[in-house]
């Protein structure tokens, strides 16, 4: 009896752990580095707002969008549909990689300063600045969504340095990479 009770402790300790392990900064952070994408904006810096509607068709309204690097945008995200839909920005491989740990651990919460989980109806915004040019990816990553296409990207075009910042060099725009 003694070596059952003490299987069982052993077995719900490893139980705890591995699910400490496998959320290990997922409430109040991802551990995920997304300086390679930008950094949180300031509210008295942001340069203009972009709605963008999430919809039970597994779809984004807009699925692109085009800034400029240095710029600050004030995201409106709302959820139009009946489901739980997330906006979390990346790159498509940090976008794949966390889409699988969603998989495996659906419940997890986002609480990162690249992601936002809208309640069906509800509406959220997120602050963020674009530091480098480029593709930067946006996903829901509820489980099933992603495969379902319900991604987009934001294209970042280079800040022309000639001219004043903030304009744009036609060869700066790039195509939209997915």
């Amino acid at each position: 009896m003694k070596n059952i009770r003490n299987t069982l402790v052993v077995l719900v300790a490893t139980c705890f752990a591995a699910v400490a392990a496998a959320n290990k900064g997922h409430n109040g952070g991802h551990g995920h580095d997304a300086s390679d994408i930008g950094h949180t904006g300031q509210r008295t810096k942001v340069s203009r707002t972009i709605e963008v509607d999430m919809a039970d068709n597994m779809r984004f309204t807009p699925d692109k969008v085009a800034v400029t690097q240095g710029e600050t945008i004030r995201f409106v995200i709302k959820n139009s549909g009946q489901l739980k839909h997330e906006f979390v920005m990346g790159t498509v491989k940090t976008l794949k990689e966390h889409y699988g740990m969603m998989k495996k651990f659906p419940a997890m919460e986002h609480a990162d300063d690249n992601m936002l989980t809208v309640a069906p109806g509800q509406s959220g915004e997120l602050i963020w600045q674009f530091s480098k040019s480029g593709a930067v990816n946006f996903a829901c990553l509820q489980p099933g969504h992603y495969e379902a296409g319900m991604n987009g990207a934001i294209q970042i075009a280079r800040a022309k340095a000639v001219g004043g910042a903030g304009t744009l060099a036609a060869a700066d725009l790039q195509t939209v990479q997915r």
